[in-house]
Parts: structure tokens; C-alpha cells; sequence
């Protein structure tokens, strides 16, 4: 009687959205994502090395909003059928998940591949597959072995190669299974927050270390794809990408607009340009700004590390499709005379003279810095498909945190018809998406924000020794969506109250 309610409420709560109703290509395939570190637990478990993420939380847990960890987490490694069921609940036809390097390869390199660890993985993956969904799986979350890093780990040159063994141990254990890949993810997130106040390894070196880190991963990821592309493509079939985190940022006036487009190629072009353009390398104009920032400031080196031109072919079109994380977007101006740079997050805004800001008129959320403007993603989709030659792009993370542990999150139902809405009108623009994954399958570990932050279509009791998960409104919405794939869009969505 009561699951009966609660689903009758849930129709309620979906069906309000209205009568018209947008339909998703019959290919269109609907995703949910985590991290390994994020939910796996087992932090040492068997025999598996430890990571920086490990260390660095275990020596510095002030740093984290609740001082917690992710040692247990949710307790994936041990929990991984309850993961497969909640896939198989919401209808999902793919899941995106993260290999730990270091479980897999406990001492970071390949001379011991962790038996434990390797049939973790093979579970997870051969549970996907009999149920009927795809893995969609990132090789490396953030995640790098402790080992690894006390070499100098992505400012080290030798991590490309690093990565490249490790790769490829990968793909020869669950290449013959996983038809999708992403080498990386989120690299702006690994270098400007691992080299600046966000991340592990939290080393607070923005003016260099970043800048070594962001030519490394490009390398890193460049050398895994012509891996894939040499031994596993012409057998297997698959797809290789990265996932970019990328905001999406609109002028705060017209005048703004070169600054903006700046701040597009600081967030988004450091990591993609080398990539998906087709002269390949950094982005020009900010190579200039960059560089000459670090003349002025008596720095005997560009600041971004010149490519070889072996290098810039090696990179160049290492992508078979667009994978892209979005979450929200940001208006930037230029800073006034007399004020200082804005220093929201790690945004660069200290190399480009900007301020960053949320719209007054976009709807909140609880998390300051994060707004809502839905038409955001169908503007970055848009200008994906015209700024690079790409023939597919996969939404790889889209989602909306809230400080509420509850099971009747609107604002979350909300959040994904609107930028589901968004996502149909872009490919009614006629822009090749043929994917949607939302952050987050369950509450986990939001790396500094802790357990504060609830990204989780299924609610997760932490205070439990079995992790209990629990399917939230929004999570009965979505398989509503999965099943129909059908969407209800409102007559206006700004004018909705979110908060």
C-alpha cells in the first residue's frame, strides 16, 4: 500500500510538467554515472594500493566539509549487486563508472595486475551486460596511486607513459565487453584544482603546475587512445573519448564578450583544443595572453608548455565522440578599475581579469555557487557542434546537488525535465546527441563538500552498515522518462519556483 502511494504521487509530481510531450530518438540511449573513489569503499581492501585521495584525506580531513572520507563510502565494492538493481530499476540502457588504478594495479604499474581487483570489475560488468545495459567506463577518476604521485604524478612527464601501461591493461582484461570508454575524467578539475585548492593533491602551484599537468594529461590521454586505436578497434569496435567539465559562459554584456570567449578556451579549450580542432594544440589567442602573463611576471618559460609538432599530431582527433560533464553556467565580465580578480573556484579569473558571477535572474539552488539556466546547455551543444567537427556528442554528467537528504526532491525533477527539454531541442537543431547520463546514480562522496551535497537519484543512509538505498521522486521520474522517452516540457521554466 505504501509503494502504491508513493507511486501515485510520483505520476502527480511528473505528470504536472503538462500535456505536450517531446519524444527521444528510439537509439537515444539514458545513463546514470559514478566514481570509484566516490562509492566504492574497500580503500584497502585486499590488496589494494593506496591512492592520493586516500592519503590525503586520511592526513588532512579538516579540509573536508564533514571531515569524512571515502574509505567506506557507499560501499560499492562490496555492495556491487544492489548497484546492478538499481540500474536495472530505473530502466537504465547504460552505466558509467570508474576503475581504480590502484586497485587494479596495486604498486601503480603493470608488473601486478590484483586478482580481487580484476574480478570486481568483471563482475560489475558482466552484471551490466546481462541485464541489458552498456558500461560506459572513465579509466581514471582522479584516483591516481599514492606511488605514482610521490614521483611528481601528472606534473611528472613520465605519467603519460604511466597512464598508457596502465590503459592497456585495461582494455586487455574488459575490452572485449566495454564498447565505451573515457580515458580521463574531467581534467580541469584535475589539474586546476590538484594544483590549486580543490583537489588532492592540493598542491597550490596555479602558475605552473597546472599548466604541466594540463599538457600531461593531453598526452596521457592521446597515447591510451592510439593504444585502443592499434590493438582493440578493428576486434572490438569501441569508442574512446575524455569528459570535459565545462561550464557553459555568457557575456554580462556585450562588451564582454572577448573576455568570454577567453574564458571559454581557459576552461574548455586547454582540454579539448589539442584534441578536437582540427589545427590542433592551445588554443592562440589564450597561448598569447598566457605566455605573456608569465614574461611579465620574469617566468624564463611559456606558461603553457609548447607542443612538438609530433606531439600535436599525436593528440589531434584522438576522440571518437564529444563527451561532455555540465552542470550550470556562469556570466563573466571584466574586472573595473580598481577591483581585483573574482576567485570563484579555481575559474582562471586571476590570468583573464575577470569577475564571474550567477545571473540574479537564474533560480538558486543550495549550493551558492550553482544556478539554473537550462537554456545554458542547449547554447554549449550548440556551439560544440560548430566550434569542433564532431559527429556525436554523449552528455556524460548532468545533475543538481541539494543539502536535503529527502525522497521528494522537485527541485531535482525539475532540474532534469528541464535540461532533458534542452537537450531534445538541441537535437531537433539538429546536433548528433545520442546519450544522457545523470550525476548521480546514488548519494556519494563529494570529494570537499563530504556526504554534505546529495546528487543521488537514489538516497544513501551512510549511518547504515548495508548502505541502504532508496529510490528519491526524481529516480521514478527519470525511469518514467527512460521508459516513454517521452518528456513534459512547461509552458515557462524560469518562471518556476526552485528553491
Amino acid at each position: 500500500m505504501n509503494y502504491i502511494r508513493v507511486v501515485v504521487f510520483s505520476i502527480v509530481i511528473c505528470g504536472s510538467w503538462s500535456i505536450e510531450q517531446l519524444k527521444f530518438p528510439p537509439s537515444f540511449m539514458f545513463g546514470a554515472a559514478s566514481a570509484a573513489y566516490q562509492v566504492e569503499g574497500g580503500w584497502n581492501a585486499s590488496d589494494k594500493g593506496i591512492s592520493m585521495w586516500d592519503k590525503f584525506l586520511h592526513d588532512r580531513p579538516e579540509l573536508v566539509a564533514d571531515r569524512n572520507n571515502g574509505d567506506v563510502a557507499c560501499d560499492s565494492y562490496h555492495l556491487w549487486r544492489r548497484d546492478i538493481q538499481m540500474c536495472e530499476e530505473l530502466g537504465l540502457n547504460m552505466y558509467r563508472f570508474s576503475i581504480s588504478w590502484p586497485r587494479l594495479l596495486p604498486s601503480g604499474y603493470p608488473n601486478y595486475i590484483s586478482e580481487d581487483g580484476k574480478n570486481y570489475y568483471n563482475n560489475l560488468i558482466d552484471g551490466l551486460l546481462e541485464k541489458g545495459i552498456q558500461p560506459l567506463v572513465t579509466i581514471y577518476h582522479f584516483d591516481l596511486p599514492l606511488s605514482l604521485q610521490d614521483l611528481g604524478g601528472w606534473a611528472n612527464p613520465l605519467v603519460a607513459d604511466w597512464f598508457a601501461d596502465y590503459a592497456e591493461v585495461v582494455f586487455s582484461l574488459y575490452a572485449d565487453r566495454v564498447k565505451y570508454w573515457l580515458t580521463l575524467n574531467e581534467p580541469y578539475i584535475q589539474c586546476d584544482g590538484g594544483y590549486g585548492t580543490e583537489a588532492a593533491p592540493f598542491l597550490q602551484d596555479a602558475m605552473l603546475g597546472r599548466y604541466l599537468c594540463n599538457k600531461n594529461v593531453l598526452l596521457a590521454h592521446a597515447k591510451a587512445y592510439r593504444l585502443y586505436e592499434e590493438l582493440y578497434r578493428d576486434k572490438y569496435h569501441g569508442k574512446v573519448s575524455l569528459s570535459t567539465l565545462f561550464f557553459w559562459f555568457k557575456p554580462s554584456a556585450p562588451e564582454d564578450q572577448e573576455v568570454t570567449d577567453l574564458t571559454i578556451d581557459h576552461w574548455q579549450g586547454r582540454y579539448a583544443h589539442a584534441i578536437f580542432s582540427k589545427e590542433g594544440g592551445w588554443p592562440r589567442k589564450l597561448q598569447k595572453l598566457l605566455n605573456d602573463n608569465a614574461k611579465k611576471e620574469g617566468y624564463s618559460h611559456p606558461r603553457l608548455p609548447p607542443f612538438t609538432p609530433e606531439e600535436i599530431e599525436l593528440v589531434r582527433g584522438t576522440f571518437d565522440f564529444y563527451a561532455l560533464n555540465h552542470y550550470t553556467t556562469r556570466r563573466v565580465r571584466r574586472v573595473r578599475l580598481g577591483e581585483p580578480p573574482g576567485k570563484w573556484f579555481f575559474d582562471g579569473s586571476d590570468e583573464l581579469n575577470t569577475i564571474m558571477f550567477k545571473d540574479p535572474t537564474w533560480p538558486n539552488t543550495s549550493i551558492h555557487w550553482f544556478a539554473l539556466y537550462p537554456q545554458g546547455l542547449r547554447e554549449q551543444l550548440n556551439w560544440l557542434n560548430s566550434t569542433y567537427d564532431v559527429k556525436e556528442i554523449i552528455i556524460t554528467e548532468n545533475g543538481v546537488p541539494s543539502l536535503d537528504p529527502g525522497l521528494v526532491d522537485t527541485q531535482r525533477i525539475e532540474y532534469y525535465r528541464s535540461y532533458l527539454e534542452q537537450v531534445l531541442l538541441a537535437i531537433n537543431d539538429g546536433i548528433n546527441v545520442t546519450g544522457y547520463t545523470a550525476w548521480t546514480l546514488m548519494d556519494n562522496f563529494e570529494w570537499l563538500s563530504g556526504y554534505i551535497a546529495k546528487f543521488g537519484l537514489y538516497a544513501v543512509d551512510f549511518s547504515q552498515p548495508n548502505r541502504t538505498r532508496t529510490p528519491r521522486e526524481s529516480a521514478r521520474c527519470y525511469s518514467s522518462v527512460i521508459r516513454t522517452r517521452m518528456i513534459h516540457p512547461t509552458q515557462d521554466s524560469t518562471k518556476l519556483n526552485y528553491v
